[in-house]
């Protein structure tokens, strides 16, 4: 029999989505983001396309070694982050960080507006693949973000000279 992963944003839906779904489900928890950019640099590389240099999060190490444990005992993985952009990008960073593109896994995006039984099953019925313009939308706040973040440090420091 198949075994099946469900990784969520928070650990406090862990118990409840695990009821619901039965002993050929795993359920986790990534505790949020996994990876960002980096606060010492820009993060993104602004000569060639933007591309952006992500990197783990502090503390995360754990969470990703855990969540690789659990990706090699299941046969499907379905990443259940928030349905918002952040949670897209919570996903699409797992997939990346957990390496799902190069396992022979089944990988597939769910998402549900609440904890209940039914929606929960329901989104099961009805995954998807990631949607990478809400990724790419939160990539490209996030760089925004980070960017600000630069050019106000750099003019305090040209200040102070």
């Amino acid at each position: 029999m198949a075994k099946y992963l469900v990784i969520v944003e928070s650990p406090a839906k862990v118990k409840t989505i695990k009821k619901f779904l039965g002993k050929n489900y795993e359920v986790d928890a990534s505790n949020g983001h996994v990876r960002d950019l980096p606060k010492s640099t820009l993060g993104f590389d602004a000569e060639h396309g933007f591309e952006p240099k992500y990197i783990t999060i502090r503390g995360k190490g754990d969470v990703l070694a855990k969540l690789r444990k659990e990706v090699k005992k299941a046969d499907v993985i379905y990443l259940a982050t928030d349905p918002d952009r952040e949670g897209e990008a919570i996903s699409w960073h797992l997939y990346q960080a957990l390496n799902l593109a190069n396992s022979d896994k089944k990988v597939y995006r769910i998402s549900f507006n609440e904890i209940t039984k039914n929606a929960v099953k329901t989104s099961l019925k009805n995954p998807r693949d990631i949607d990478m313009d809400l990724v790419n939308a939160q990539q490209a706040r996030r760089m925004l973000a980070v960017s600000y973040t630069h050019l106000r440090a750099h003019e305090t420091s040209q200040d102070l000279v």
